[in-house]
């Protein structure tokens, strides 16, 4: 196997190059041309797709998960579509863009019932089941993990100003930057109970800070106390709260799709 790691090969040609089963990570392919490609069974995971375009593009199947803010297809955008089509399946998906602090407690309210549900699928497998990952994606303790780093980088760190919010079992995003004092073990396993406990606690301080809210506080600016989003401007109480609610949402879908796998 042929290792191109740390080498600048900006402007190279790959005219009959057979690069099947390669893998590349922290790789800049912008502005990049792709023609007559063939790539089956590719996984993209984490990547940028601003002012992609294909045409001429063939596409028996293909599946997509992310954040959609344009999507055209054969002329149509279809992001309108799905998101209507999102809401009709999931009526509570709608509670999810909250515009005034009453919306906001109702939102985490349903997050509860809902995640209780989930929590409670999750409880019927096996434990050894809950740090089993599926296609590569986090565990069901692992998205709780992570759902706690959020919880403490948005609510903890910005809203509240906190620079040290983390807790041990708080799991960052795979491609965070790895930073000093801030917690990164991917080997631990803790119990289902002790993840929740967690849980409880950040879900405790998201409803101190909704119970001290009002409509106007929620355009209150605020700025990161972390090294996470300190350059990020604009950012209001609001916004965060919403990043989390976005997480919380999103997260659960996966865990129910993977919940499903090991069942």
């Amino acid at each position: 196997m042929t290792d191109f790691t740390g080498q600048d090969l900006a402007g190279s040609l790959f005219h009959r190059v057979h690069l099947g089963g390669s893998t590349f990570r922290e790789v800049h392919l912008t502005d990049a041309l792709l023609h007559d490609v063939d790539l089956s069974r590719t996984r993209v995971r984490a990547a940028y797709l601003d002012g992609v375009r294909m045409t001429g593009v063939e596409v028996p199947d293909l599946e997509i998960y992310g954040e959609l803010g344009r999507l055209v297809v054969n002329g149509v955008d279809v992001v309108p579509l799905v998101e209507a089509e999102l809401d009709r399946r999931t009526p509570e998906r709608v509670l999810m863009r909250p515009t005034d602090v009453e919306g906001f407690r109702e939102a985490f309210t349903v997050l509860d019932r809902l995640w209780s549900d989930t929590v409670d699928r999750a409880r019927a497998l096996p434990p050894d089941h809950l740090h089993e990952q599926v296609d590569e994606e986090w565990s069901f303790t692992e998205t709780l993990r992570h759902l706690g780093f959020a919880h403490a980088c948005w609510v903890s760190g910005v809203i509240l100003a906190d620079p040290s919010p983390w807790h041990p079992l708080d799991l960052p995003w795979d491609e965070a930057p790895q930073i000093e004092g801030v917690p990164w073990d991917r080997d631990v396993r803790p119990s289902l109970d002790d993840v929740l406990e967690l849980r409880s606690r950040r879900r405790a301080t998201v409803q101190a800070v909704l119970d001290d809210l009002d409509d106007e506080g929620l355009a209150r600016p605020v700025i990161s106390a972390t090294p996470f989003m300190a350059d990020a401007e604009g950012l209001t109480v609001a916004t965060c709260l919403r990043v989390v609610i976005n997480e919380e949402w999103e997260h659960r879908l996966y865990a129910e799709r993977d919940l499903a796998v090991l069942s």
